[in-house]
């Protein structure tokens, strides 16, 4: 189960990519996020962070784990879980391109549910709302870079 969007930022495409894989400013534009509980010093293959997440009017802590960052090709992928021990997870590819003077970024995740209600019936309900939340964290990305 895959999702996909994206939207054109005013700024340069280095610039909104210094953004988003700044972790430690996550909370101000990915409105899903609401605090960062734990960081890497440096991003590194392998690097882990931790977030304190809101949606579906619950809140959870989910561990991401850094599986590439092409800084050359502005690329920025990781794997995401609670931190629950479920073995279920999500991996998000951050792309950042230019267009024209400006940027475009485009997020997509790919949702693995595992466990027989996170697959039967929290990916059901999380679906809807996941793609709401990314269009919105996206515009609010848009609005911190143009500020």
């Amino acid at each position: 189960m895959q999702e996909t969007v994206s939207t054109r930022v005013n700024g340069s495409p280095k610039d909104a990519f210094a953004r988003v894989t700044d972790i430690a400013g996550l909370p101000e534009w990915n409105l899903a996020i609401t605090e960062v509980l734990e960081q890497p010093e440096q991003l590194t293959p392998g690097s882990v962070w931790k977030v304190r997440l809101h949606a579906l009017g619950q809140s959870w802590v989910s561990k991401s784990t850094l599986l590439a960052l092409d800084e050359t090709e502005m690329r920025f992928r990781y794997r995401s879980q609670s931190d629950d021990g479920n073995p279920s997870y999500a991996d998000w590819d951050w792309t950042v391109q230019p267009d024209g003077p400006d940027a475009k970024v485009i997020v997509s995740v790919d949702l693995q549910p595992i466990t027989f209600w996170r697959k039967h019936l929290l990916v059901r309900l999380r679906r809807p709302s996941l793609h709401k939340e990314m269009q919105a964290s996206l515009v609010a990305l848009a609005t911190d870079l143009s500020s």
